[in-house]
């Protein structure tokens, strides 16, 4: 069976009305932890529940949007079991009314934990922005889901080592053998040098010497005296 970037999942709401649903895009997704999140120490029972219907209404945005100018029409549509799936299929969260804790408590765990909160999101985006898919960032968020994101930086960043894996070969230079951090920059001095001696400036002529700064035949000036 073909291997899936993520699952999709089946919610019934009251009246029978069935739902796929999935990862949230990341534009939804900020706002499903943003709301989950603001559950504290100092939130009581009700308090999480309602900020968790509201995580629930910022998911349905995306998944049934008729269901999603209100919590009211959210409590009207999902019971609280179904609250839970949502938040565990779009963001994640995982709440069970089977534990237990008390789903306070479980909250406030969730929106505990630091993973969302320190992740340099910014930086992966600019990442696979390079791909040039999308005209501007908040396109890119509506496109993609946090599994499609992680997905494409994989295979971004293997494509990108496999092309430095190639050119190294071509100096005779195995990257995955050498895993010193200096491996990139030896293999650049190999190509400067042509895999003579590095520290013996008359192996550099031309436009190589030009470009270290120094050697004979360009960068290494002089001046005739008389006597």
């Amino acid at each position: 069976m073909a291997t899936k970037v993520y699952e999709e999942n089946v919610i019934e709401l009251i009246d029978g009305t069935e739902i796929t649903v999935g990862p949230s895009k990341i534009k939804y997704l900020r706002g499903i932890l943003d709301s989950f999140n603001k559950i504290d120490k100092d939130s009581t029972e009700d308090e999480a529940i309602e900020m968790m219907v509201e995580s629930v209404r910022i998911a349905m945005q995306e998944f049934y949007p008729s269901i999603s100018d209100s919590v009211e029409l959210i409590e009207d549509n999902l019971d609280i079991k179904t609250v839970y799936k949502v938040l565990e299929y779009c963001a994640g969260i995982t709440i069970s009314s089977e534990k237990e804790e008390t789903i306070e408590s479980q909250a406030k765990s969730e929106s505990s934990g630091s993973s969302w909160q320190d992740l340099d999101l910014a930086k992966l985006e600019s990442e696979v922005f390079l791909i040039g898919a999308w005209k501007n960032y908040e396109e890119l968020e509506l496109a993609l889901s946090m599994p499609e994101l992680i997905s494409i930086l994989e295979v971004r960043r293997e494509f990108d080592h496999n092309d430095k894996k190639f050119a190294a070969a071509m100096q005779g230079v195995d990257i995955d053998k050498d895993k010193s951090d200096n491996a990139w920059e030896n293999m650049k001095k190999r190509v400067l040098y042509n895999g003579k001696d590095a520290n013996d400036i008359t192996n550099l002529r031309g436009a190589k010497a030009k470009k270290a700064g120094f050697g004979i035949g360009n960068g290494l000036e002089y001046e005739e005296v008389v006597g």
